[in-house]
């Protein structure tokens, strides 16, 4: 009798957790699809968002710049998940902005700037219409690559993301295109500008490329990965160790993290640098920058830089619309121009309200 008993209790107890176990693995299927599901979702909603802002870009912009977007190419993905896969070692297919001043004349020469955007994953989005608009009266030529990784064109691109990788050969290629393909630009006159992850790519492309660009400027640039993994909430570090990018995190392989940090590249620069930094930066801690400086100095190198002192803004804080901020890129416009020589310069708070803001 008790034999029976135990009996019965063991195959209950078992249709118990069997079911148990079968509820938790259709749980963790729904959970999983609807993760997928949110996913795709974002990603719709953000190429939605795409679409809505570039609407937005030609409207902005349409008293100052002729706006293209044009289709190109860069490297193929720096690894592969399936190697035999069709199409694999093809080129990676991105898009780029193109911004021309209304008014010039073709058959002159104008300076060109590459303008790569900031965010981990992000895009060359309006928040930067007004810095656009302040270039157009300067009559630079501005390219501004959606380089792998950018949001607003799907999970596919969305996932070739290579910080401090080949993101930064497709910035070198916008660069290209727009000598190969316009006789207006002037190749001995190329900057480069970005703020942010874009400071890193703009620091990596002279690094990488000395003799292709007159000038750099970097604002607020991601200068040191591994210190950034270790200041940074996990969230963040997950982003870098996600299987389809680097893979490992820091920890794992800090000679990676080493080889994308502009402050382990310090020994190549060759260009007319400069950089600015905040110190209650609240992205980029302002100690990434320094370290930046200090191994450029200690790699002997002639550049040019400015710690500001809690600016408001934060990270942003010579993006905003303040008055300030006009006065720091004001600084910025006449750096560049010593070496790109447009037919204008923004050299006052003044001249950028009255051609710009008041008009």
């Amino acid at each position: 009798m008790k034999t029976k008993i135990v009996m019965n209790l063991i195959l209950a107890l078992s249709f118990f957790f069997s079911s148990v176990i079968l509820a938790q693995i259709e749980k963790d299927e729904v959970l999983e699809k609807l993760k997928k599901d949110n996913e795709n979702l974002n990603h719709r909603i953000d190429e939605l968002a795409k679409n809505i802002d570039d609407l937005i870009w030609f409207d902005k912009l349409k008293d100052y710049a002729i706006i293209d977007k044009v289709y190109i190419t860069g490297p193929p993905l720096w690894k592969e998940k399936n190697p035999n896969a069709m199409g694999v070692g093809n080129p990676v297919k991105f898009w780029s902005y193109i911004f021309i001043p209304k008014g010039i004349q073709k058959n002159k020469k104008y300076p060109l700037i590459v303008f790569p955007h900031g965010g981990v994953h992000s895009d060359f989005s309006t928040y930067y219409s007004h810095i656009i608009k302040e270039l157009m009266t300067q009559q630079y030529i501005v390219v501004a690559p959606e380089y792998r990784g950018s949001t607003g064109y799907g999970k596919s691109h969305y996932e070739k993301i290579d910080y401090g990788g080949l993101e930064i050969e497709d910035t070198y290629s916008s660069r290209n295109y727009m000598i190969e393909n316009y006789e207006f630009v002037d190749e001995d006159r190329v900057g480069i500008i970005g703020w942010s992850h874009g400071g890193l790519i703009s620091l990596f492309n002279i690094f990488d490329h000395p003799d292709d660009y007159s000038v750099a400027f970097a604002g607020v640039p991601v200068s040191d990965l591994i210190a950034r993994m270790g200041y940074m909430k996990q969230d963040y570090r997950d982003l870098y160790s996600a299987d389809y990018h680097i893979g490992e995190t820091a920890h794992e392989n800090v000679e990676e993290y080493r080889r994308r940090s502009p402050v382990w590249n310090a020994h190549k620069l060759a260009t007319p640098l400069l950089i600015h930094t905040n110190t209650n930066d609240d992205d980029v801690n302002v100690l990434e920058v320094e370290h930046l400086i200090k191994s450029l100095k200690a790699e002997g190198k002639k550049f040019e830089y400015e710690i500001f002192e809690d600016l408001p803004g934060g990270h942003s804080f010579d993006r905003i619309d303040t008055k300030k901020a006009k006065e720091i890129r004001v600084k910025i416009y006449k750096f560049l121009a010593k070496y790109l020589k447009p037919n204008m310069v923004l050299d006052s708070v003044d001249k950028i309200n009255d051609l710009i803001y008041y008009k």
